[in-house]
């Protein structure tokens, strides 16, 4: 048995040990929290870390991630950066003149930040990737992953393409063309690549002070064979794997996670789309086009798919932007509340990815059956403003989206996380967009945020010990060691308007989340005891 002994920080531990400043583990659970001349009297043997008057916290968990594709954003074609359609083009045509693999899988162009001449705000289409590219495939997917653009070398692998519903000849392809078409981009990608994109997404985790991710794949996502791979994964960041594809019975049920190996039947089980690609499904149509969106799934298969999942105890969930989709959802849970009991519905913990457009109404019953919402703040910080992409999607309707605050209230159990690569994997950008919100009054506290991000990620899979996540005794030791300028207490004056638990207690210290401060930079990153980042 061995013991180590951090001392010289700052320990955020629980109000029932305030202004820790060491910490004790031991063989990867947490034995002690307190002061520094008492730790060095309880474990005189044990070996010392000088903390350099760093601050130790909970370790965070991200809980919506595509692994393979964050790791091809981080090595690859990343267009993110693009401020219009021929710095995309040009981003492009570089990349191309300096590789030659047989697929060139681009991500996270947004033609709605786009600024310039006539057409330089429009995505790219197929005459303008056949300019630049000639036979060579290539697929360019928008940042929210619910569109791309392709090249005609690319579309002509996929047969009676043009036949699919969201097919175009020039524009970007949605819904079942885009499916068939990001399947067959994937299949030219070798296992191999795949496989070092899928690691350097779990390196640059850790780097992040991130121990555990949850990968949410599909059919239509990352394939079986892609899914099936992540499980195969040597390394210190653990993966919770959510499938999303959609069971009718028990025996569905069984037989799918056999198939698949899947920790849980949800996460990216698409009822919708994306607000970007205006496939996110609405009960009004979108402010600057004449349609609704798209319904990938009716209230009778999401009743039996819940139904099933929850006879059989597995955790079940679904991806729901559109109010419409969040209200066939609810139906679907105020039949089985009434046929099932709302305890045996909370005994799986059902998980609502993104939940974007949630009724007051909605949430009340979403917390009834005790559902997890998994969220991005940083949505609302790059489009929710009001001269960003919901404005122009949903007009006044943007400023009821993301609202965590109502969700909290009601009593929703909260797990922010990143969606990556549609956002970067940044726990501390997470909790100050969610603590400053573009509709103030939507906002939670940093503190719950911090909560959200920490105890909410293991919640949301499940593990709801009151221990994990947490630097107390008896804890698992994941934590993560930052430089940061200043520490903060939340005031007793803190608006009411902004979610918080009790302000009035004794509380640990965080780091400044103030939308003008720097944000803590990760040192060090620990699981189960173990090192597992490092900053040279």
């Amino acid at each position: 048995m061995s013991t180590q002994l951090l001392l010289g920080g700052m320990v955020y531990s629980s109000p029932a040990v305030p202004d820790a400043t060491a910490m004790a583990v031991t063989d990867g659970t947490i034995v002690w929290v307190g002061s520094d001349d008492v730790g060095r009297a309880l474990h005189p043997d044990a070996e010392v870390v000088d903390l350099a008057g760093r601050f130790v916290s909970p370790a965070f968990v991200d809980s919506h991630v595509h692994l393979t594709d964050t790791g091809i954003a981080l090595g690859g074609l990343n267009l993110s950066g693009a401020t219009n359609r021929a710095d995309c083009l040009q981003q492009l045509a570089k990349y191309l003149a300096t590789h030659d693999d047989d697929l060139v899988w681009g991500l996270g162009w947004d033609a709605s930040a786009w600024t310039g001449d006539a057409g330089q705000d429009q995505p790219p289409t197929t005459s303008d990737l056949d300019a630049i590219a000639g036979d060579r495939p290539v697929y360019l997917a928008r940042i929210d992953e619910h569109s791309a653009a392709a090249s005609s070398a690319l579309r002509r692998m996929v047969p009676d393409l043009q036949a699919e519903n969201g097919f175009s000849a020039e524009q970007p392809l949605v819904a079942d063309a885009h499916h068939r078409v990001r399947s067959t981009a994937r299949n030219l990608m070798s296992p191999a690549i795949r496989q070092r994109a899928r690691l350097r997404a779990l390196d640059y985790a850790a780097s992040r002070g991130v121990v555990a991710v949850h990968e949410n794949g599909g059919p239509d996502i990352g394939g079986l064979d892609d899914f099936r791979a992540i499980a195969d994964l040597n390394h210190g960041v653990s993966v919770r794997r959510y499938w999303g594809e959609a069971a009718s019975s028990t025996d569905e049920v069984k037989a799918i996670l056999e198939r698949t190996g899947a920790d849980a039947l949800g996460g990216d089980l698409f009822v919708d789309g994306a607000l970007g690609s205006r496939t996110a499904w609405l009960t009004e149509p979108y402010a600057d086009a004449a349609a609704s969106g798209i319904s990938y799934l009716s209230e009778q298969v999401i009743l039996d798919h819940l139904r099933a999942t929850t006879q059989l105890r597995v955790q079940a969930g679904f991806h729901m932007i559109g109010d419409a989709a969040a209200g066939a959802v609810a139906t679907a849970l105020t039949i089985l509340a009434e046929e099932l009991g709302t305890p045996a519905l909370a005994s799986c913990a059902l998980r609502l990815e993104h939940a974007e457009m949630v009724t007051q109404e909605q949430a009340e019953l979403f917390a009834r059956c005790g559902a997890v919402a998994s969220m991005q703040p940083l949505f609302d910080a790059a489009w929710g403003g009001p001269d960003d992409l919901y404005a122009a999607r949903l007009g006044d309707r943007r400023t009821s989206l993301n609202n965590f605050a109502m969700l909290a209230k009601a009593g929703v159990g909260l797990s922010l996380s990143s969606d990556s690569p549609v956002c970067d994997i940044d726990p501390w950008a997470t909790i100050r967009a969610a603590a400053h919100h573009r509709t103030e009054e939507n906002s939670i506290s940093p503190r719950a945020a911090f909560a959200a991000s920490t105890r909410g990620g293991w919640r949301a899979a499940g593990i709801n010990d009151g221990l994990t996540g947490t630097l107390v005794p008896g804890a698992p030791a994941h934590y993560a060691v930052w430089d940061v300028d200043e520490l903060v207490v939340a005031a007793s004056t803190e608006n009411v308007q902004r979610w918080s638990t009790d302000p009035r207690s004794r509380v640990p210290a965080l780091p400044a989340v103030d939308e003008d401060a720097r944000l803590p930079e990760c040192v060090q990153t620990v699981a189960n005891g173990q090192q597992i980042f490092s900053r040279a």
